[in-house]
C-alpha cells in the first residue's frame, strides 16, 4: 500500500455534523466546539451554513458563530452557501472561505436544493464570481457520488464531469461525498480513479458516511490512490436530512487513529481532539458514535473504578464488638 506522507483532515462536525442532530445547539456552544477543535491542530473546520433557517434550523446564527470564534493562525473556517443570497450573508459575516453543494443526480438535486443540476451549476457560477470579487476561496462538494437514495447507482463519469466543471469555474478543491454511505472500497477507488482523469489529484477530497460501516475502508482505498484530503466529523456526528436512513459521518478520531497507525502526518493531536468530542457529549448531550472515543470512555471508567477500589481498601475497618 502506498499512502501519502501527509493528509489534511477537513473537520465538518460543526456544520455537516450538527445540522442533522435532533437538538438545536446554541451559538455559544457551537463557538466553544470550534475553538476546542482549533486547539487540536486541525487546519480546516467548517463553521456553519448560510442556508434558510426554515430548512436547517440547526445552522441559524452562523454569522454570530463566524464573528465569535477565536480564529487560530493558519486555520480556515469555511461556511456552506447555497446561492447568491447565502453568499451575501457570508460576505457580511466575514467569511474567507465558502463551500457550495451540487448533486451527481437530478432527483437528489431537486430534493436537496430545489433545482436541477444545470440550475445548480448556474448558481455555483454566480457564487464563485461573487467570491472572486471578495478574494474568498470556494470549495465544491459533489454529493451522492457512490449512490443516490432515489436513483440508485451513480456513474463515475457523471461525478467526474461535475467536478471538472466546478474546478473550471474556480473551485480550488472538490469534495466527493458518499452522502448515504452505500459505497464499498473498490467502488470508491474506481470513482476516484475516474475523477482524477478530469481533476488533478491534489484538488480531490473524499467525504464518506458510515451507514454500512465502510467509511474507513473507503478512505484507505482512496488514499492508496493518492488522495490526501479527507472530510470527517468529530464524534461521528451528522448525516443528511434529505437522505432517509443515512447515518453519521466518519468520525474524525477514528480516522486519525488509522492515519497515526499508518505513519501519515496530520498535525492533529488525538487527546485535544477527544477533549473536543467530550465537549459534544458532556455539554451538548449529543452522544459520540466513534470507536476511539468509546475506548477512551471505557478506560476512564476503569480508572475511576480502580481508584474507588483503592480508596475502599485504604479505609480503616470498623471495629466489631467481640
Amino acid at each position: 500500500m502506498t499512502c501519502p506522507p501527509e493528509v489534511r483532515i477537513v473537520e465538518v462536525g460543526p456544520r455537516d455534523g450538527l445540522q442533522n442532530e435532533q437538538w438545536i445547539i446554541p451559538v455559544r456552544q457551537r463557538i466553544a466546539l470550534i475553538d476546542a477543535l482549533s486547539a487540536s491542530g486541525l487546519q480546516t473546520i467548517e463553521a456553519g451554513s448560510f442556508v434558510s433557517p426554515k430548512r436547517v434550523p440547526q445552522m441559524a446564527g452562523s454569522d454570530e458563530v463566524l464573528r465569535g470564534i477565536a480564529r487560530a493562525p493558519g486555520v480556515s473556517y469555511p461556511v456552506l452557501v447555497p446561492n447568491a443570497i447565502g453568499m451575501e450573508h457570508a460576505i457580511r459575516a466575514g467569511a474567507d472561505e465558502v463551500a457550495l453543494f451540487l448533486s451527481a443526480t437530478e432527483s437528489f438535486s431537486q430534493r436537496n436544493i430545489n433545482c436541477s443540476i444545470a440550475q445548480s451549476l448556474e448558481r455555483a457560477e454566480t457564487v464563485i464570481a461573487m467570491a472572486r470579487r471578495h478574494s474568498i476561496l470556494v470549495r465544491g462538494y459533489v454529493s451522492c457520488v457512490l449512490g443516490c437514495p432515489y436513483e440508485g447507482a451513480v456513474k463515475p463519469s457523471a461525478v467526474a464531469d461535475l467536478a471538472e466543471r466546478l474546478v473550471a469555474m474556480g473551485c480550488y478543491e472538490i469534495s466527493l461525498g458518499d452522502t448515504i454511505g452505500v459505497g464499498t472500497p473498490r467502488q470508491a477507488q474506481a470513482m476516484v480513479q475516474t475523477v482524477s482523469h478530469a481533476v488533478p489529484l491534489h484538488r480531490i477530497a473524499i467525504h464518506f458516511h458510515d451507514t454500512h460501516g465502510q467509511a474507513l475502508s473507503n478512505v484507505l482505498a482512496c488514499i492508496d490512490e493518492g488522495v490526501a484530503i479527507v472530510d470527517a466529523a468529530a464524534g461521528g456526528l451528522g448525516g443528511c436530512p434529505y437522505a432517509t436512513g443515512a447515518s453519521g459521518n466518519l468520525a474524525t478520531e477514528d480516522l486519525l487513529y488509522m492515519l497515526d497507525g499508518l505513519g501519515v502526518a496530520t498535525g492533529v493531536d488525538m487527546e485535544a481532539l477527544l477533549d473536543a468530542v467530550a465537549l459534544v457529549e458532556n455539554r451538548f448531550g449529543v452522544a459520540a458514535r466513534s470507536k476511539v472515543f468509546a475506548a477512551r470512555r471505557r478506560r476512564s471508567a476503569a480508572r475511576s473504578e480502580g481508584q474507588d477500589r483503592s480508596s475502599d481498601s485504604d479505609a480503616t475497618p470498623l471495629s466489631r464488638a467481640g
